[in-house]
């Protein structure tokens, strides 16, 4: 038996439209699983029609996921496209950037709406999905570095992601004992539009970041795909609430 054959699973992936949630959508989708990507724009149905061109199992649904009668309503569409759910990617995210003393209480909610209520809601629509079916699932959230430190002029991101760890946990708590497996994976510095003002050479914090990853590079959305298939399969039927870092060795020098 091959341990991490996705044959036949369907999966929700979250912010699959570019960077780090397309690379782990297309790392299911290399494995066998049929995949709905949510985005925020129409695009999402460009990147679906441009995964199914290679061959793939994918479609796209336009969703708002600071609404929550729109994340819902998109989650019922993406169940009955699919035809069921067995995997939910979360790894939609916003970033906004201030001094922390002048954070706007405005941008603080909508990056809490969108990278922790929004998830939080969703772990709820797939785990009622799977008790009433009776079935096992698994669930994925994709948390940060910055659940482990604070980061800087970032204090809304750091603190969704570190909601979102401290969630997958109380979740573990609770769903293990009927086959749900809530896991996280922890990104370190990675080559995304995120963060393309830390990429960018001139900013002295680019080679400051890169001479502490002992893997001497950042990542890319490919590391990812590894990992995602890793819990999505039954390889990790008995991993429940553990947080994954993948940075290269970051954490730990």
């Amino acid at each position: 038996m091959n341990l991490f054959d996705l044959t036949g699973k369907k999966a929700i992936v979250t912010g699959g439209t570019r960077g780090l949630g397309y690379g782990m959508a297309e790392g299911l989708m290399e494995a066998g699983a049929e995949v709905v990507i949510f985005g925020s724009s129409e695009k999402v149905h460009d990147v679906a029609a441009g995964l199914c061109h290679k061959g793939l199992k994918c479609h796209g649904i336009a969703v708002d996921l600071g609404d929550s009668a729109a994340r819902a309503a998109a989650f019922d569409e993406a169940v009955k496209s699919l035809g069921g759910l067995d995997i939910l990617v979360n790894c939609a995210g916003i970033q906004r950037r201030h001094k922390s003393e002048e954070f706007p209480l405005n941008d603080l909610a909508d990056v809490m709406n969108v990278n922790f209520t929004a998830c939080f809601e969703l772990c709820q629509m797939a785990a009622r999905e799977f008790i009433a079916k009776e079935k096992p699932g698994k669930i994925i959230n994709i948390s940060s570095m910055l659940a482990f430190f604070g980061g800087m002029t970032v204090p809304a991101y750091a603190a969704s992601k570190g909601a979102v760890t401290q969630m997958t946990k109380a979740f573990c708590n609770e769903w293990a004992s009927k086959g749900i497996n809530v896991n996280c994976i922890a990104p370190g510095y990675m080559d995304t539009e995120m963060n393309t003002a830390l990429t960018d050479p001139a900013n002295p914090r680019f080679a400051e970041i890169t001479n502490r990853i002992p893997a001497r590079r950042w990542g890319t959305p490919d590391d990812m795909k590894g990992t995602v298939v890793f819990l999505a399969s039954p390889a990790s039927d008995y991993l429940n609430g553990a947080v994954i870092p993948v940075d290269g060795g970051y954490l730990v020098k």
